[in-house]
């Protein structure tokens, strides 16, 4: 069974598109969990309007933020095979047979992105190749280089990963979740770009940029994720 998470805020522009790029990848079993952090426009709506039976909403009723929106539904989920999924991206048609047939052999997988503006058209051919991505723990803790949208991986990552630690501003959903898998569990990259990423002002992450931050909040960034890593190495 798979599970596709998706955290939800004010994304009624994109969410039937990007919903209906991921319901054909699905069989009958198969779930859409949506945790909606208080959409003011026509989010829901939408969303109700495909019609599937595949699609489960619920609210986020704790700490609002797009971390502990996607911990809310990823602590919903039922699925042995987790996938993490923005609102407004696209999915390629074999997304789920590509990581599928990864996650036989490792249990946590993250693949490469294309670009696209907000009309989806291409902005670069690859989004790894932008940030000049290093797969492996230690690459990653100097620089974080991979989006939670491009992210799958097997159930008893859950038992390490959640609850999140406390602090989300000194640890997003996406950062935790791949250290997490590269640390304690068989990880891989895939070198395919299997979702269209979409880059456009109101985005609520910043994966696109490099973000302007302190060399002091950076190391306080680290130091807090390894700190937590370890208590669940404990654990």
């Amino acid at each position: 069974m798979i599970s596709v998470c998706i955290a939800t805020y004010n994304g009624e522009k994109y969410i039937q598109e990007q919903l209906n790029s991921i319901l054909p990848q699905l069989q009958e079993h198969d779930e859409i969990i949506i945790s909606d952090d208080g959409s003011t426009d026509g989010t829901i709506e939408q969303i109700r309007q495909i019609g599937s039976p595949l699609i489960h909403i619920y609210k986020n009723t704790g700490e609002h933020g797009y971390t502990r929106n996607f911990e809310n539904a990823l602590s919903l989920a039922k699925g042995e095979y987790i996938f993490l999924c923005d609102q407004d991206d696209l999915w390629q048609p074999d997304k789920v047979n590509v990581c599928l047939k990864a996650l036989e052999q490792y249990d946590y997988v993250v693949h490469d992105a294309m670009p696209v503006d907000a009309d989806g058209n291409k902005l670069a051919d690859s989004f790894c190749a932008l940030r000049k991505s290093r797969f492996g723990f230690w690459p990653n803790l100097i620089r974080f280089s991979y989006i939670g949208c491009c992210m799958a991986f097997r159930r008893k990552l859950l038992n390490k990963a959640l609850p999140f630690p406390p602090n989300q501003q000194l640890c997003t959903h996406d950062n935790w979740l791949y250290m997490v898998g590269t640390a304690f569990f068989k990880a891989r990259f895939i070198n395919r770009q299997l979702i269209l990423y979409r880059r456009y002002g109101s985005n609520a992450s910043s994966g696109w940029s490099n973000k302007h931050t302190s060399v002091w909040f950076k190391i306080h960034y680290r130091l807090y994720i390894v700190k937590w890593l370890m208590i669940r190495w404990l654990k």
